[in-house]
């Protein structure tokens, strides 16, 4: 899969390098920096627009790392592909830098084959984050500071942004390369609770 990374030709990595970031530098380090207008290093995770997309065809487009592509994307409500849509958990998970700040949320997606409702689940898995109310604004207030001094296109938005990062769960293998946290692997397990039906 190391030549998925060469395949896509806004990535330029050094020879060894590997792209393994935590939640909050996906928010602080890029994320952040995005929205604010400011330069990224690593300059490496590309623009996409997911939806068109199935997640198998991510190879190329986004940054690849092991089993998991990274891409930023723009905030939006269609969530359908060609094969399939991308179905929300409904939980939101907070995300804190050391200090116990928050930064941002990540929200969970499982990709369903078919048109909704009836679509049937799959291991993909995609953790969208986004920045929190807070931090979008101090981002905003440094664009707005630096707007005076550099033309920036006053048609973008760049508070709509989102990093994601999209990933196969292989139940049979724990060395995919996708390593979860302990929080991680409970959000995914309440997906399963949707098809338990509890008595009243």
């Amino acid at each position: 899969m190391g030549d998925n990374i060469n395949a896509n030709a806004n990535v330029n990595l050094p020879p060894g390098f590997r792209f393994c970031p935590t939640d909050e530098e996906l928010l602080v380090h890029f994320l952040q920096r995005k929205v604010a207008l400011l330069p990224c290093h690593p300059d490496v995770i590309p623009d996409l627009d997911l939806y068109p997309y199935d997640p198998w065809q991510l190879n190329g487009k986004a940054l690849a790392e092991g089993n998991r592509w990274y891409f930023y994307s723009r905030k939006t409500q269609n969530r359908m592909t060609g094969n399939g849509y991308w179905k929300p958990m409904g939980i939101e998970e907070s995300v804190l830098t050391r200090a116990d700040k928050k930064v941002g949320l990540k929200k969970y997606y499982i990709f369903h084959l078919g048109e909704a409702p009836a679509g049937v689940k799959t291991n993909w898995i995609m953790q969208e984050y986004r920045l929190s109310d807070s931090a979008a604004a101090s981002s905003s207030n440094t664009t707005s500071s630096r707007s005076s001094k550099r033309r920036v296109n006053s048609k973008t938005d760049y508070s709509k942004w989102v990093i994601c990062r999209v990933f196969e769960r292989n139940c049979d293998d724990d060395d995919d390369g996708a390593e979860l946290s302990c929080m991680d692997e409970v959000f995914l397990s309440l997906d399963d609770l949707d098809e338990i039906s509890l008595p009243n």
